[in-house]
């Protein structure tokens, strides 16, 4: 017994699945990397999938290897441009959870899969899908005391946002020492609408997908930080100001949590700090 393989047909199936599959990780992870990119490391895949698989035949053991361990690993690296270590592995895990979450819904419409044109089509669907439950993941175990309300303060301006508490954000000020908290460009527009001259300067930061970027750091007059019944005065704290969209989750603040520690409750001001 045996079969044929056409490896024309067998590297556009992988290269569709590993664009789904990097695509679905990018949101998983947060990361900020191309469409470009992702075509690129799904292309690199499946390329490299289609050699193991033609020119490997009958090592199974080394096949599995690779295809699990080595070529996967090339995937995300070229992909999303995920640093070695912990970024890597945390990448890897992800991949395998969207691997997970796709196969079962293949397998569920496996009956209908021998039209191609509706492979295709379910590829697609599959990826809209997978978001769906994984955002539902996200709202099952996040708890609720990792949100909390903001009022950022800067001259006459106020506003008054949802905030995420990051306990990932580690970002310092190298200056001060200070924590940073990140908050988006539209926040800082809004802040500075009557026209006052900003003062900033550029902080380095690193994240998944991106070893190395800077942002623009400024100094607001005051935050107010708002849990349930009690809340918290932050004088001048430092914040990073971030291009892109941070969430779809409708926050658009993410403090960093050793800002918790200081201020003063029930709106006692804290000492403050020399402005930037």
């Amino acid at each position: 017994m045996y079969y044929e393989l056409y490896v024309d047909i067998f590297f556009m199936v992988n290269f569709m699945m590993d664009t789904i599959l990097l695509l679905i990780v990018k949101k998983m992870i947060l990361c900020s990397v191309s469409y470009g990119r992702i075509l690129l490391g799904a292309a690199t895949g499946a390329m490299l999938t289609c050699v193991v698989a033609t020119g490997l035949q009958g090592r199974t053991y080394l096949q599995w290897i690779l295809f699990y361990g080595v070529i996967n690993t090339l995937m995300l690296k070229t992909g999303l441009r995920i640093r070695w270590g912990r970024e890597l592995l945390k990448g890897w895990i992800f991949l395998y959870i969207a691997s997970f979450l796709l196969g079962g819904i293949f397998l569920v419409f496996r009956p209908y899969l021998r039209v191609g044109s509706l492979f295709f089509l379910l590829a697609v669907l599959s990826y809209y899908l997978v978001q769906g439950i994984w955002k539902i993941l996200l709202l099952l175990t996040r708890r609720n005391h990792d949100y909390c309300e903001v009022e950022l303060y800067l001259g006459k301006q106020s506003f008054r946002s949802k905030a995420l508490i990051d306990t990932g954000n580690t970002l310092r000020d190298m200056v001060s020492g200070q924590p940073v908290n990140v908050i988006e460009r539209q926040v800082v527009e809004q802040l500075t609408a009557e026209g006052r001259p900003l003062r900033f300067r550029y902080i380095l930061y690193h994240s998944i997908g991106k070893k190395e970027g800077i942002m623009p750091l400024i100094r607001l007059d005051r935050m107010k930080i708002i849990e349930g019944t009690h809340f918290k005065w932050i004088e001048y704290p430092l914040a990073a100001i971030s291009e892109e969209r941070l969430s779809e989750e409708n926050y658009q603040v993410i403090l960093n949590p050793d800002i918790l520690t200081g201020g003063k409750e029930n709106g006692n001001k804290s000492s403050s700090s020399t402005p930037v």
